[in-house]
């Protein structure tokens, strides 16, 4: 009988374990999923300050463009106050469009195009595009092994059991947006 006890305490004590490893798991992927969301938050919070500085350096040149101005305010507010992975993804999107027209104006200004100040935010907003995108695929690489993780057999029933849910992957929306906003001259 004591052998008996003895097993079904061993096969008690790896299954727990095994729970214990389990969690432990999906935990630390949970938190690197959110560690490289964060990521992405900052980028785009650098986006988003760069724009009204490169706004109102555009406007200085271009005072009678004032519907563009309008649009590309209009879409950083709303790319500001977007919640989640998806309704990011189609604001940001937006908000790259808004900026192409930006510059498209901005071409037919030679004296803006000179602007040490104009050529500086052109840099800076180069440079966090592509922080931008190396930080968009880090979290959809901890994305996918995270929801990876969660559906496997037998990881999904201790998953379920614990309420750990599926990310969203940070997809840009359309072929044309999947091209980083063009900022030479």
């Amino acid at each position: 009988m004591s052998t008996l006890l003895t097993i079904i305490l061993a096969v008690v004590v790896v299954l727990v374990l095994w729970i214990i490893a389990v969690y432990n798991g999906l935990v630390r992927l949970n938190n690197k999923t959110k560690e490289a969301w964060s990521d992405i938050d900052v980028q785009l919070k650098r986006r988003h300050d760069l724009i009204p500085n490169l706004v109102e350096t555009v406007k200085g040149y271009a005072t009678h463009e004032s519907g563009v101005f309008e649009k590309v305010a209009e879409m950083r507010s709303i790319a500001m106050g977007a919640k989640g992975p998806a309704e990011l993804a189609v604001a940001e999107n937006n908000l790259a469009g808004a900026l192409k027209s930006l510059f498209a104006v901005a071409e037919n200004y030679p004296d803006l195009k000179a602007n040490q100040n104009f050529m500086q935010l052109q840099s800076d907003l180069t440079d966090t595009e592509n922080k931008i995108e190396a930080s968009r695929r880090y979290y959809n690489g901890n994305v996918r092994d995270f929801n990876t993780k969660i559906e496997l057999f037998p990881n999904n029933v201790i998953a379920g059991m614990l309420k750990f849910n599926k990310y969203d992957f940070f997809e840009v929306a359309g072929a044309e947006e999947k091209e980083a906003v063009q900022v030479k001259f």
